[in-house]
């Protein structure tokens, strides 16, 4: 597994980094900090002496960039697989996305948070736009990982199996690690109360929707893997985010609805809840 940890410098970014412990061995792990190099924006100013603040602050972002990358590679776990340290100018979002296609990176790693005199919200506008561009999985890591043992993995559908599955193939974690299936059925209201038919009908949707995520359940114990399907009726974000507290979850592992431009839980509103409200990092995959 190839894997890409793009750091900034936060302290998410550092747990980050301490997140490798419980990843797989990358075959190859490629760090980088992405420079932006804001322009002065003082229109009244002489282009020459414009030009001459931009470098001087380009040397000195240069300078602490590569600092913190050396840094970075000093901390990571002793298994954590060859590294190689790229330093490159742009935007965040766009430079790390590049990077991870030119490095054909199977895992894009980073912290929830960025820098800045506003810092980003939990999932702020660089994680947003790398979940929406990236073609690979990605690792939001939101504060302390102290273990990733508990996943919990919701699943919306056949699509949603399979892209686990091929994920999961990877072997992306380092030590075992046991899977809480979970699929959500809405909750509707009978057309009127008392309606047997109706409350019967619902009875047997849940059991369906229970023997189908049982059946991916089996497919990931016959590759290794310790897993167990829940199905529970409720509000999607609301259910996932309460299945994760419950069962202390180190994990949510999200799957994406594909290359439309629009993903089934990282763009929607289930995602907004989760990923803004979730008590433990979360990792999609496409």
């Amino acid at each position: 597994m190839n894997t890409l940890l793009a750091v900034d410098g936060s302290d998410n970014a550092y747990e980050a980094v301490h997140a490798l412990k419980y990843l797989a061995r990358s075959e190859q792990l490629t760090l980088l900090h992405a420079l932006n190099v804001p322009r002065p924006a003082y229109p009244m100013m002489l282009p020459e002496v414009a030009e001459e603040i931009y470098k001087t602050l380009e040397q000195s972002m240069r300078e602490e960039g590569e600092r913190l990358l050396n840094r970075v590679q000093s901390l990571l776990p002793m298994h954590a697989g060859p590294s190689t340290k790229h330093l490159r100018m742009g935007s965040p979002a766009e430079t790390i996305v590049s990077m991870a296609e030119e490095q054909k990176a199977d895992l894009i790693v980073m912290g929830a948070r960025g820098l800045g005199p506003v810092k980003e919200r939990l999932l702020g506008s660089v994680s947003h736009r790398i979940l929406t561009l990236a073609h690979c999985a990605t690792l939001i890591v939101n504060g302390p990982v102290k273990s990733m043992k508990q996943i919990l993995l919701p699943l919306q559908g056949p699509s949603d199996a399979e892209a686990a599955i091929r994920f999961l193939q990877l072997k992306p974690f380092h030590d075992a690690v046991e899977f809480t299936l979970l699929t959500v059925l809405p909750s509707t209201e009978p057309p009127w109360p008392g309606n047997a038919a109706a409350a019967a009908a619902s009875t047997e949707i849940l059991e369906k929707q229970a023997e189908s995520i049982e059946s991916v359940a089996e497919r990931l114990r016959a590759i290794g893997y310790q897993a167990h399907g829940v199905a529970v009726v409720g509000t999607p974000s609301t259910m996932i985010l309460q299945e994760a507290t419950t069962l202390r979850s180190d994990l949510i592992l999200m799957g994406t609805r594909g290359r439309q431009g629009i993903t089934r839980f990282v763009l929607g509103s289930v995602s907004h809840a989760v990923l803004h409200k979730t008590p433990c990092p979360v990792l999609a995959f496409h």
